[in-house]
């Protein structure tokens, strides 16, 4: 060990015993918490990929934060028994800045782990390093899995694993997660059980001697109080709650007395002091493990690159991948598939005997028609979520799964930002923004990674306004595919245009700063056929799962509606603004009636229209652009509902609503004024 680092470390040679939770999360247990195993590690550093070879449950692998924002839970069976493993949302540091870090920091406050496997992005060891010295300090047991040690390789680094493991005293594994390499090696360790390795370092007479003063007030927990002492003199002010709830008035005032008259003798805030303390340990780590040697990177992935994130060839590259996005789900899918299965399987197979059937063994006019009727169970229901739908939504899961595997999208998102800028917005808004094509409402609960509150709020508008989610974005594309590029570029450009609008507006009236951007960008990987095949089925199944029962139920409003005699009464009154101001025709209301259970089953109704000739070119690009800004739906509503509270959901919905019909109504007044499509 080097001069330096000994001067920086002082081992415990007996770690404080823990009697006492702190921090309790919700009141539910699968197993006894001392044998429960931590995933803990970074963004994107294959944590749930580890998770699934863990458990087999399989968790969808996202290049953005956030798709782990709840916690996930898994059983593996170690020595002959049941083992909960415990999947925590990806952190950067245990001094909490977002939701998901006050998440993973309590499960480590509260639980007793058997272990803690810490997922590390192997050729991001300094990243990766400041989490371990925080780990360490708590006094936890430890393994340091260095993933991705492939890519690693690939970019020139080498990781002296034996010599890390020898200074931080604690196992070290090298894995490919995606390959299973190494995952035996884990096992082996945590059957073996892991000791609590304890870590000092030492932060100058000052700050040790608040440390000692702290400790001296805190009850016994589930980590060591110096570690909790650190906390509280970084000023981590989630932690508020806790001491509220655990120590006196009077103890808290005597804490916050030594946090300020010790940052008073130092002239700086602690918490920069104890960081820049553990960077200079982490520093002299990495001068003892890591050798970096430029990696030959080759001719077409450079260029890839530099077109990528060039400022203007960039924006080409995003061009032509929602053209080629466009072939696939717009030309293909909606195309092709859907003319199959709707035209084909539905229209001459299923369909005619099912009615047939119906009618002869069905007497009762009625159920007749809930069956296979205008608005049946059958006919309707299950035609648009199997026949129109699922075959765009997988296409559209396809290539998404494509772009996510191959790490185009923080790329993407990089290209983006530039933009994002103008709108207040922190970078990191790119990221919900980017998974709300997949879904609103899990993009929504994302937000929490955001820092400030007023980035929270602009993004959930901007969310819940123009945002397609994938199955949406997949029948909108299939919808434009059989119109002209000029209606694809009309209906793109009206969305993108709001979007920048609305979020420049919110970011000059809603007050509040934004923080810097930081995104890591991964390599350009070739993506894993079975990979791609693996994450397609399991977002069909959430498809199927979530999405086709709110088209049954949609259904059955129509149908009920319908048998009431107030559909029509909707529809007239509904004419005013559907088929004077939008002009467009009276059934199309149907559409944005059902939009709000599913904006994707609304659409449905917009592409069965269009294919049976009941609107026009310009009709449809009015339509899409209306029901695209239409309210959120219902799940994205509540999920507003539980982040933002009932006063932000409803101004939201009370915002989007008319906004959208009076932007429809614009564009339409526009496109018929310059005669397109020849309206």
């Amino acid at each position: 060990m080097s001069e330096k680092m000994d001067r920086a470390v002082r081992k415990i040679k007996s770690p404080e015993t823990c009697t006492h939770q702190i921090l309790p999360l919700k009141k539910e247990r699968h197993h006894e918490d001392s044998d429960a195993v931590i995933l803990v590690g970074n963004p994107n550093v294959g944590k749930s990929v580890i998770f699934g070879h863990l458990t087999g449950t399989y968790v969808t692998v996202s290049n953005y934060p956030g798709t782990t924002v709840e916690v996930a839970y898994g059983k593996a069976s170690f020595d002959g028994h049941t083992t909960l493993i415990i999947d925590t949302p990806g952190v950067n540091n245990l001094i909490p800045m977002s939701e998901d870090e006050v998440v993973t920091r309590n499960i480590l406050l509260e639980k007793h782990p058997r272990a803690i496997i810490q997922v590390a992005d192997a050729k991001n060891l300094r990243r990766s390093l400041f989490l371990t010295v925080q780990l360490l300090e708590m006094g936890l047991p430890v393994l340091l899995d260095l993933n991705m040690v492939d890519e690693a390789q690939s970019r020139g680094i080498s990781v002296d694993c034996k010599k890390l493991q020898e200074l931080l005293g604690i196992p070290v594994v090298e894995t490919v997660a995606i390959r299973r390499k190494g995952i035996s090696t884990i096992i082996r360790l945590i059957q073996n059980s892991l000791p609590s390795t304890s870590l000092d370092l030492d932060y100058g007479p000052e700050i040790e001697e608040a440390i000692r003063c702290i400790a001296r007030l805190l009850p016994d927990g589930s980590i060591r109080k110096r570690a909790l002492a650190l906390m509280l003199l970084s000023r981590d002010s989630s932690l508020n709650e806790w001491l509220h709830a655990h120590l006196s008035d009077k103890t808290i005032e005597e804490i916050n007395r030594i946090c300020r008259e010790t940052e008073e003798k130092l002239g700086k805030q602690l918490r920069h002091t104890i960081n820049q303390t553990r960077m200079d340990y982490i520093q002299s780590i990495l001068e003892n493990v890591l050798r970096e040697i430029p990696a030959k990177q080759s001719k077409i992935a450079a260029a890839l690159d530099y077109l990528m994130l060039h400022p203007v060839f960039g924006v080409a590259f995003v061009m032509l991948v929602l053209f080629l996005m466009y072939e696939f789900v717009g030309v293909f899918g909606a195309g092709t598939l859907v003319d199959f299965f709707e035209g084909t399987v539905f229209e001459k197979w299923l369909i005619p005997p099912l009615r047939a059937g119906i009618e002869r063994f069905v007497p009762w006019n009625f159920f007749q028609d809930f069956l296979v009727g205008e608005y049946g169970m059958l006919s309707m229901a299950l035609s648009y979520a199997v026949a129109i739908v699922l075959p765009i939504v997988a296409t559209f899961f396809i290539a998404f799964s494509i772009l996510e595997d191959s790490g185009y999208l923080p790329r993407l998102a990089v290209i983006v930002n530039r933009h994002f800028r103008a709108i207040g917005l922190n970078g990191k808004a790119v990221l919900p923004m980017v998974l709300g094509l997949g879904c609103d409402t899990m993009a929504t609960l994302t937000t929490r990674i955001l820092e400030s509150k007023k980035e929270r709020i602009i993004v959930t508008l901007l969310l819940a306004l123009g945002v397609p989610c994938s199955a949406q974005l997949g029948v909108i594309m299939g919808l434009l595919g059989g119109l002209s590029l000029t209606a694809l570029l009309i209906w793109m450009g009206t969305v993108l245009g709001v979007l920048l609008l609305v979020g420049f507006l919110s970011a000059r009236v809603i007050p509040g700063e934004s923080s810097d951007f930081i995104v890591e960008l991964p390599p350009l990987r070739l993506p894993a056929f079975w990979n791609i095949f693996a994450k397609t089925v399991a977002r069909i199944e959430w498809y199927l799962k979530e999405a086709v029962p709110l088209f049954f139920l949609g259904t059955f409003v129509l149908f009920t509606l319908d048998k009431l005699n107030l559909l029509g009464l909707i529809e007239r009154l509904a004419a005013p603004l559907i088929q004077k101001f939008l002009q467009l025709p009276a059934k199309a209301t149907e559409a944005f009636l059902i939009g709000f259970l599913r904006r994707d089953y609304g659409v449905a109704g917009l592409f069965d229209m269009a294919q049976n000739g009941q609107l026009t070119e310009v009709q449809i690009v009015v339509s899409l652009i209306t029901i695209t800004l239409f309210v959120p739906c219902i799940a994205n509503f509540f999920i507003i509902i539980k982040e933002r509270g009932w006063k932000t959901a409803l101004a939201i919905v009370g915002f989007i609503f008319p906004f959208a019909f009076f932007v429809g109504g614009v564009i339409n007044w526009i496109l018929r004024a310059i005669g397109f499509g020849g309206g």
